[in-house]
C-alpha cells in the first residue's frame, strides 16, 4: 500500500492523471505546442501547408510523465524507498534522488549531506566576514588606513575566484564531499593565523587565505543538485544557500557580542584576537563530521563507485565543455553582480553605520545583521518560487523570477545611495535590497543545473567564481576609498542593473527563453548528449545524461500540454478532428 499523503503534489497529479480519460491522440499534442504564454513570447515560425508528423520524442515525454509519477509512487512504502539494496528514508527517482525535500530532518543520506554542506558553507562565511565585524577594533590596534582596509576586503572575496573555479573540477572528479572537507581542514591554520597578525601586510594577506573557504559554496550546490530531484533542486539548493549565506549577517551580530564576552577576560587588544579563534576551530570540527558521518552521492561515494565503474571517468573534456557553453558565462555576469553585491555589502555595513550615522559598534553589528540575515528566508522562498513557476512554465518561469528579482534589488541598490542622511530609511531599504539581492542568487542556481550535466560542477564553479569575480570588481572599482560609500552604492546599483540585461539572451532550445520560443524539433536528450563524442557514447559515458534527460522533461511546463489536450478534447467534442494536428 502506497503512502500518497507524503506525497501530496505527486498525489494530485497522479489521481488527475487517473481521473483523465484522453484519446491517445493527446499524447501526440505537445510537439505542435510552440511555447508556453509569457510576456514577450512569440509563436515559433511553421510551415503553413505542411503535415507533420507528431515528433516520437514528444509522444514519449507525457508518457513518461505518467510513469514517473508511477515510479515515485511506488518507490516510496511506508514514506521511504530501498533500490539496490539500499534503503532511504526518502522517496527516491531514477537516479535514487530524493523526490520531496525536508529540511527540517536530519536523517537519511540525503538530508545529512544537505545540512552537511550548508553547515561547511556557513562556517566559511563566519571565518571570512568575522574580521569585518571587528573592524573598528582591529582597526585602530593595527592602525590601518583605509586603503588597507579597502585592499583587505577586496582580498578576502577575490582568494576564493580561483578557488572555486578549481572546486568545480574537484567535485566532479572526487565528489563534494572531499571538497568541502579539504577545504574546511587547509584553510582552518589561516583562520586560526588572524589572531597572530601585527600589521597591515599580515591582515591582508589572512583575508586573502581565508577566503578561499568561500568555495564551499560551489560544492554545496554540486551536492545538493545530485541529490535531489529536478523538480525540487531550486528549493534545495537555494535553502543550503541561503541557510549558509545567513552567515554573512549572523558574523555581524555574533561576533561583536562573542567580543565583548571576551573583553571580560582578556585586555581589548587581546580580546578580538582570541574572539577570532572560534571560527578556525569551528572549521576543523565540520570538516571531521563531513568526512565521517556523509557520503558523496545516494548510491556511495565517489572514490567506491568509480572503481565499480558506476561513475564514468569524465576526464578534462567536461571542463572544456563547460567553457563552450555560452549559458555558464552569462549566469556567471548574474550572479557576480548579485553575490558580489551582497559580499560587498557585508564588508562594508558595519563601518558605513558606525561612520556615517554615529550608531555604536553592537548596534551596528545587529543592523548590518539584517542584511545576511535574509538569506534564511530569501533564498529558500526564491527556490521555492523558482520550482512552482517551473512546473507550469518550464524553464521561461525561472527566468522570468530571475530577471525580475534582479532588477528589483538593483533599483534598491541605488535608493540607498540617496537615502544617506536618514538611517530609518536606510535600514529598510537594505532589507528590501537584500531580499531582493539574495531572492535572485537562489533564481540564478535553480537554473545551473539545467545548463550541463556532464560538467555540472564546472558550471557551477564558474557561475560561484562569478560571484566573487563581481564582489572584487565593485570592491576594487567603487569601494576603494576615493568615492563616499552613499554614491558607491549608487554605482554599485548601476552596474547591477545593467547586468540583469543579459538574462533575456539565456535561451535553452528545448525550452525557449524569456521571449523566446523552444527551437521546433529540439528535445533534451539531443541538447545532453551533444556533450559527448560518438566514441564517448558508445563507451556509456553518456548513461547518466540521459537518465538526467528523461528527468529534466519537467522544465517545459505543464500549461502547454494541459492547454494542448483541452483543445484536442474539445475539438473531439465538436466532431472536427484536431486542428493541431491536422486530423
Amino acid at each position: 500500500m502506497f503512502v500518497v499523503r507524503r506525497l501530496p503534489i505527486v498525489g494530485r497529479v497522479f489521481r488527475q492523471h487517473q481521473n483523465e480519460n484522453i484519446d491517445s491522440e493527446a499524447n501526440n499534442v505537445e510537439s505542435a505546442v510552440d511555447y508556453v504564454a509569457l510576456p514577450c513570447s512569440s509563436t515559433a515560425s511553421n510551415d503553413t501547408g505542411k503535415e507533420k508528423e507528431p515528433s516520437s520524442s514528444s509522444n514519449d515525454a507525457i508518457t513518461t510523465e505518467k510513469e514517473k509519477e508511477h515510479e515515485v509512487m511506488s518507490t516510496a512504502p511506508s514514506g521511504g524507498s530501498e533500490t539496490g539494496g539500499t534503503t532511504f528514508l526518502l522517496p527516491v527517482d531514477g537516479e535514487n534522488k530524493a523526490a520531496i525535500f525536508r529540511p527540517y530532518s536530519f536523517r537519511g543520506i540525503h538530508m545529512a549531506a544537505f545540512h552537511a554542506s550548508w553547515l561547511s558553507f556557513f562556517a566559511s562565511f563566519l571565518s571570512t566576514f568575522a574580521p569585518a565585524a571587528l573592524l573598528p577594533l582591529i582597526r585602530e590596534d593595527l592602525d590601518l588606513d583605509d586603503k588597507d582596509i579597502g585592499n583587505a576586503g577586496v582580498a578576502s572575496v577575490c582568494g576564493a575566484i580561483f578557488a572555486r573555479i578549481l572546486m568545480g573540477s574537484v567535485c566532479d572528479m572526487f565528489g563534494p564531499r572531499f571538497g568541502h572537507a579539504a577545504l574546511m581542514m587547509l584553510t582552518a591554520p589561516a583562520v586560526l593565523g588572524m589572531a597572530l597578525i601585527s600589521g597591515p601586510i599580515g591582515f591582508i594577506v589572512t583575508r586573502f587565505l581565508v577566503g578561499f573557504s568561500l568555495a564551499t559554496f560551489v560544492a554545496c550546490q554540486f551536492w545538493s543538485s545530485v541529490m535531489f530531484n529536478v523538480r525540487i533542486v531550486g528549493a534545495a539548493n537555494a535553502a543550503g544557500a541561503g541557510f549558509g549565506s545567513s552567515g554573512g549577517g549572523i558574523t555581524l551580530l555574533v561576533m561583536p557580542l562573542l567580543n565583548s564576552l571576551m573583553e571580560k577576560f582578556f585586555l581589548p587588544f587581546t580580546a578580538w584576537r582570541m574572539t577570532l579563534l572560534v571560527p578556525g576551530l569551528l572549521h576543523i570540527i565540520i570538516g571531521t563530521l563531513i568526512l565521517s558521518g556523509t557520503q558523496d552521492l545516494p548510491d556511495g561515494n565517489y572514490s567506491e563507485l568509480k572503481k565499480k565503474g558506476h561513475i564514468p571517468t569524465q576526464g578534462r573534456m567536461s571542463f572544456f565543455v563547460a567553457l563552450k557553453n555560452y549559458r555558464t558565462w552569462l549566469l556567471a555576469a548574474v550572479y557576480g553582480f548579485s553575490f558580489g553585491c551582497e559580499l560587498t555589502m557585508n564588508n562594508v555595513l558595519t563601518s558605513y553605520y558606525f561612520d556615517n550615522f554615529g550608531v555604536p559598534l553592537k548596534q551596528a553589528g545587529m543592523l548590518a545583521f539584517l542584511y545576511g540575515f535574509m538569506n534564511c528566508f530569501a533564498r529558500p522562498v526564491a527556490g521555492v518560487a523558482s520550482d512552482s513557476l517551473a512546473k507550469y512554465y518550464g524553464i521561461r518561469g525561472r527566468l522570468w523570477i530571475l530577471w525580475s528579482l534582479h532588477t528589483f534589488g538593483a533599483m534598491m541598490c541605488i535608493l540607498i545611495g540617496f537615502l544617506h542622511k536618514s538611517l530609518v530609511a536606510t535600514i529598510v531599504t537594505v532589507v528590501l535590497m537584500a531580499i531582493s539581492v539574495e531572492a535572485s542568487e537562489a533564481a540564478a542556481f535553480a537554473v545551473v543545473p539545467f545548463v550541463s550535466k556532464r560538467a555540472l560542477g564546472v558550471v557551477a564553479g564558474i557561475v560561484g567564481a562569478g560571484g566573487n569575480t563581481g564582489a572584487t570588481i565593485i570592491q576594487a572599482v567603487f569601494f576603494n576609498g576615493s568615492i563616499p560609500i552613499p554614491t558607491a552604492l549608487t554605482y554599485t546599483g548601476v552596474s547591477v542593473f545593467f547586468v540583469t540585461l543579459f538574462i533575456p539572451f539565456l535561451y535553452f532550445p528545448m525550452w525557449g527563453g524569456m521571449c523566446q520560443a523552444p527551437r521546433e524539433g529540439a528535445t533534451e536528450e539531443e541538447y545532453y548528449l551533444a556533450e559527448f563524442t560518438h566514441e564517448e557514447i558508445g563507451r556509456g559515458m553518456a548513461r547518466l545524461s540521459m537518465k538526467f534527460a528523461v528527468e529534466s522533461r519537467s522544465q517545459r511546463g505543464t500549461k502547454r500540454v494541459r492547454t494542448a489536450r483541452r483543445s484536442v478534447k474539445d475539438s473531439q467534442r465538436s466532431g472536427l478532428g484536431s486542428p493541431l494536428l491536422g486530423v
